[in-house]
């Protein structure tokens, strides 16, 4: 059921340590261990359900990502303040590259690419999960394949992204090579991943659910960020913030804490925690709760 990695699946050092040991709030209530490479800095779960069994840790309601209801108010601002996102994920791209073929990877029930097709993108998804597949397909006309390898042989992308997304795959090292062999020269690809050096992530320490093991197989801190754009020979041109992550993140974190409180204490206590940890990051070097990479092939 669980594998135990002996190597850092990042730079493939040896050397790590176990870090923390972090509780599965949302499904199992199991533990799990995260180490600490030693080399390269990358935070990750060890040992791990293995790829083909992790499926039911994502099998409860508030994970929303692939879920398009409003079920409940919680859902309701998650789903509110995606369709903004999108629209803002639209914009970025269109900065970058006006339009051209974008590919989205882990791209759940498909409303980016949606987005993007009608600002005159052509688009292309990667989904695993069959149910968001599904749905994606539904909408986008069979635009979603389920792997890397189902997309057309020797295409190429202006903008490749992986909106968190990385810090849920298995392959990491596979799978980012197999991406930048699928970006043109001059193309960019932009990674969003939490960050465990965050305001939010040190206040609510073990119940930060930005943690959310075993889901979260990775954490990429500053450092390994650095080291992850050394090793797949990129060049990070442009970091920004994720600022309503840090309020969604402190709700989440808020249950985790004080699971008994009222739904008026656990809103009122997660603004409040997600505009410290905003204008904390402001004077912290951009450590936001999340954070929004864009990178170029060197």
């Amino acid at each position: 059921m669980a594998e135990r990695l002996s190597k850092c699946p990042l730079c493939k050092s040896g050397l790590f340590l176990n870090y923390t040991e972090i509780k599965d709030y949302a499904v199992s209530k199991e533990t799990f261990i995260i180490c600490k490479c030693q080399n390269c800095s990358l935070l990750f779960t060890n040992p791990r359900p293995k790829e083909d069994k992790i499926g039911p840790y994502y099998d409860f309601p508030e994970y929303y990502s692939h879920e398009k209801n409003n079920k409940s108010i919680t859902q309701f601002i998650y789903n509110k303040v995606r369709d903004y996102a999108v629209s803002e994920k639209v914009k970025l791209i269109t900065s970058l590259k006006g339009t051209g073929k974008l590919l989205d990877y882990g791209c759940g029930t498909g409303e980016f690419l949606n987005s993007a097709k009608q600002k005159g993108w052509k688009i292309k998804g990667v989904e695993p999960t069959k149910k968001a597949r599904e749905q994606a397909n539904h909408l986008l006309e069979d635009s979603v394949v389920r792997t890397i390898d189902q997309l057309e042989d020797k295409k190429k992308y202006d903008v490749i992204s992986l909106f968190h997304v990385l810090e849920h795959i298995h392959t990491l090292r596979k799978t980012i090579k197999k991406l930048i062999k699928r970006l043109k020269s001059d193309g960019y690809m932009i990674i969003a991943v939490p960050n465990p050096t965050s305001w939010d992530a040190q206040n609510y320490g073990k119940e930060w659910a930005g943690w959310d093991v075993p889901r979260h197989l990775y954490h990429f801190n500053s450092t390994a960020i650095k080291n992850f754009e050394q090793l797949f020979d990129l060049e990070l041109v442009e970091t920004k913030p994720m600022p309503f992550d840090s309020y969604y993140v402190s709700l989440l974190s808020e249950g985790y804490l004080h699971p008994d409180q009222s739904t008026i204490s656990k809103y009122l206590k997660a603004v409040i925690s997600g505009w410290k940890s905003n204008k904390a990051a402001k004077n912290e070097m951009g450590q936001y709760s999340s954070n929004l990479f864009i990178f170029k092939k060197k």
